[in-house]
């Protein structure tokens, strides 16, 4: 008995983190569930306020954010071993070595709440809840970023989704984590301890109650904005065969020549790498029978390419072809670490895999937009959407902002899983935080038209092979989100993440606890 005692809170954790995972997308049908990600985090801050031993707290953490992150970004095991040939230990130990890495920011956190706290009240919520946006913005930010999976997302459709537009996805994040400390603290609290320990579940439900009752804000016209009549191709070529000369190439070369060439809506968008050759490498003709095809008419393309040779060193790209213009060229900014570009010390890795995998050049933040139509359409290429700060650099003039994004992406290395629910709650978040309308051209899916309001107005079944035709709605208006992170950056939230633990500290130290829990 005494055993299983001392292994109970691990197992806690453990399964904590798991539903964590699972708050931000459903295994079984995708959704996000805010309920899900405020009462996992719940059970973390019980285990927490439960132990006042600062190694254990540091093993909870740590176990937790192990948890939470293999447990959502698993499908990394698909393109290692399915597509890129490493063998199955190798590539599970390569997804539980990143995301043991990543959890230890969440252990330090969980360790330094532990030395910090207070016995308890709201200062102690706001110090859990600073630590914790302080990981998150480690992970934003540290070894280029990988924040997948973050807890913010899971409110997308949620009450909290009404903040999106004043302190985005990371603050979501922070207030979630005061309100699953509130929600939590009672059943952590002590006899003789707080003598009101509904106080802090009441201003949590009351906070809710008022977040789902309040409308998203209305920063734009209440008129609709212009509008643009769209077709998104989606070639679902089997990614085994995407980069193989014999099928996946003329496959793709084939069907998106056809749909781009045929199309007659006013822009026309095939996803990332949709023509998977350098143009120097292509067919003789075949790039400049789609210059002559968009030179003339009313309809204009962006298409995913990659460019540059090996003197220049090569980019992945965007090209975007209008009526009496020269081409339009965006290059991928935020690269993909071990897929795009190769980590000091680490070829070894990639090299092991099979993958067509290398070092491109970085295109710069806040790149100029494709204008169109009266549109001024902002491309990013497939998990560029995560970096909102980075979308956010192209909003400091208000007279250039984007007026729609675009987004290009191939996630078919991750295969029919999660993954696509995954990024598409992401590409929603960016939506609501922006005021703005993201278009999705993808190899497998999801290829959709997101509203304004986070919402997807249309979609194509995923893992098919189809052209979506639908109108998104462009905007000028700037929400207060995209007026300060395109100023500042992350550098309030970090302000808030760093100042918040000294103030609660010093503050609890003069005025002694007071009653959450």
């Amino acid at each position: 008995m005494v055993r299983a005692n001392r292994w109970t809170p691990a197992v806690a954790a453990l399964l904590a983190g798991l539903a964590q995972a699972a708050s931000i997308g459903a295994p079984w049908y995708g959704q996000p569930l805010w309920w899900l990600q405020l009462a996992s985090l719940g059970v973390l801050a019980i285990l927490l306020l439960r132990t006042s031993s600062v190694r254990a707290a540091v093993a909870l953490g740590w176990v937790f954010g192990l948890a939470w992150l293999a447990g959502t970004f698993w499908w990394l095991f698909i393109s290692m071993h399915s597509y890129g040939g490493l063998p199955a230990p190798f590539a599970a130990g390569a997804v539980l070595l990143l995301a043991g890495f990543l959890g230890s920011y969440y252990a330090f956190a969980c360790g330094l709440f532990a030395k910090l706290r207070h016995h308890g009240g709201f200062i102690d919520a706001l110090l859990f809840a600073a630590l914790w946006l302080a990981a998150e913005l480690m992970r934003v930010t540290w070894f280029t970023g990988f924040p997948w999976g973050e807890g913010g997302y899971a409110h997308v459709d949620g009450p909290l989704a009404v903040l999106a537009p004043y302190v985005g996805v990371h603050g979501i994040g922070f207030v979630a984590a005061v309100l699953a400390y509130g929600l939590a603290a009672p059943f952590a609290a002590r006899p003789g301890g707080a003598a009101r320990p509904w106080i802090g579940p009441a201003g949590a439900l009351l906070l809710l109650a008022a977040c789902a009752w309040l409308p998203l804000p209305s920063v734009g016209s209440a008129q609709p904005g212009p509008r643009l009549s769209v077709a998104l191709l989606q070639g679902n070529i089997p990614q085994d065969e995407k980069f193989q000369g014999g099928s996946g190439i003329p496959q793709a070369l084939g069907w998106y020549g056809r749909q781009l060439l045929d199309a007659q809506a006013a822009l026309v968008v095939a996803p990332e790498t949709a023509i998977p050759l350098l143009p120097q490498q292509l067919p003789e003709g075949y790039l400049q029978t789609l210059r002559e095809r968009f030179a003339r008419g009313d309809s204009a393309t962006l298409i995913g390419i990659p460019l540059g040779n090996a003197g220049e060193g090569y980019s992945n790209s965007v090209i975007g072809l209008k009526p009496d213009a020269s081409p339009y060229r965006y290059d991928k900014h935020h690269l993909v670490p071990f897929g795009e570009f190769i980590p000091p010390l680490f070829r070894w890795f990639t090299e092991a895999m099979h993958i067509p995998l290398g070092d491109f050049n970085r295109g710069a933040v806040g790149q100029a937009s494709f204008v169109w139509q009266g549109q001024r359409l902002a491309p990013n290429v497939c998990y560029e959407d995560l970096f909102g700060e980075e979308l956010g650099a192209r909003f400091a003039d208000a007279a250039e902002a984007p007026t729609m994004f675009v987004n290009l992406s191939n996630i078919g290395w991750f295969g029919n899983t999660v993954a696509i629910d995954q990024h598409l709650n992401i590409s929603r978040m960016r939506s609501l935080e922006f005021d703005r309308a993201m278009i999705r051209a993808t190899n497998t899916g999801a290829t959709v038209v997101i509203n304004r309001r986070g919402r997807v107005t249309h979609s194509l079944p995923r893992h098919t092979r189809g052209v979506l035709l639908g109108e998104a709605e462009g905007a000028s208006s700037l929400t207060f989100y995209a007026w300060w992170v395109s100023r500042l950056g992350l550098w309030p939230l970090w302000l808030l993440a760093l100042a918040l633990p000294v103030i609660c500290v010093l503050r609890s130290r003069r005025t002694g606890p007071t009653g959450l829990a």
